[in-house]
């Protein structure tokens, strides 16, 4: 009873990033847009039941403690099974740079193990004890997401507009970006902050143009980032000077820029190399990606494993009893 598919694990950016008070449990109260991208990781996955569970995971990168592993024991133990699972991952989003390849991948895991093993599972439940991303990327699209992050709205789709990204090589610790913001339990900046973050959802809603919306965007993670990191700060004051507002996504160290057509994006990606900003700095193309596509594309991924006629969500199971 071998199962087998491969599956494509998308990133993600912060279209803006506000980060308000302390809370009592020690986390940041947020206020944040989670958009899913076309750059992704690549997971083949093949599934076999067995005695007693044993996982493999090969791949291009070693990580330490990779959320591959963890989802899939997390899901076998929700589904009460045991089996042999081999992964091999080809990682192509950019690590430590606020692109969520990590959770993206650990998600991906949690949709795809239960149409193989033909069992459902809390798939949400355990992305949430996985990481504040991961459950973003069981749905896609375009997410407010509040609270420790954890909680989230989904936002009409908008425009499936070209992004250029600048990966700046460094790795910035998110403990250390929230540590360096020093804010407290008593930050008397949250409804400020409050009222920036829904002007600029109210942009996005009105013009559902995401290239539209940045100009009230915001990543307050920048300033502090930036001191650490000054060639990131040169990398976004050069980008931005390409024809369109650049961000840093989540707490870095990726750069982004949306453009209204990929002619705009390719002139940008042009003048930026010729800038020659950063040496080590990783030049990417790719493209917003709505809900709606992102759901289609999981069900064409797992098309050969799915029921027929399923339109629920998450995809549902022909090996299903």
């Amino acid at each position: 009873m071998h199962r087998s598919t491969k599956i494509s694990a998308l990133a993600k950016i912060n279209l803006d990033l506000r980060v308000l008070q302390k809370r009592p449990d020690g986390f940041h109260e947020l206020r944040t847009v989670f958009q899913t991208i076309s750059l992704a990781d690549s997971i083949e996955i093949d599934y076999e039941p067995a005695r007693r569970t044993e996982l493999t995971l090969d791949g291009n990168v070693e990580i330490a403690d990779n959320l591959v592993l963890r989802a899939a024991r997390a899901v076998l133990e929700s589904m009460k099974t045991h089996a042999r699972v081999r992964f091999r991952l080809t990682k192509r989003i950019p690590m430590g740079a606020g692109l969520g390849g990590g959770s993206s991948d650990a998600a991906a895991v949690l949709l795809a193990l239960p149409v193989l093993a033909g069992k459902t599972a809390e798939i949400h439940e355990i992305a949430a004890g996985l990481g504040s991303d991961v459950p973003f990327f069981l749905e896609g699209g375009t997410a407010v997401a509040v609270g420790r992050g954890t909680e989230f709205y989904s936002l009409p789709d908008v425009a499936e507009q070209p992004v250029f990204i600048a990966a700046g090589g460094v790795h910035v610790s998110t403990a250390e970006a929230y540590r360096a913001l020093d804010r407290s339990l008593t930050f008397t900046g949250s409804l400020y902050k409050i009222n920036g973050f829904q002007s600029f959802v109210r942009a996005l809603d009105d013009s559902r143009r995401a290239d539209l919306a940045s100009a009230s965007s915001e990543n307050d993670f920048e300033a502090v980032v930036f001191r650490q990191f000054p060639n990131l700060k040169t990398i976004r004051e050069k980008l931005s000077k390409c024809g369109a507002v650049a961000r840093m996504t989540g707490s870095g160290s990726a750069i982004f820029a949306i453009y209204a057509s990929e002619r705009d994006r390719e002139r940008a990606r042009e003048s930026f190399n010729r800038e020659r900003v950063v040496e080590q700095c990783e030049l990417l193309s790719a493209r917003l990606v709505s809900r709606r596509s992102y759901q289609r594309m999981w069900r064409r991924q797992l098309a050969p494993h799915l029921a027929p006629e399923s339109r629920i969500w998450p995809p549902r199971s022909r090996y299903a009893r």
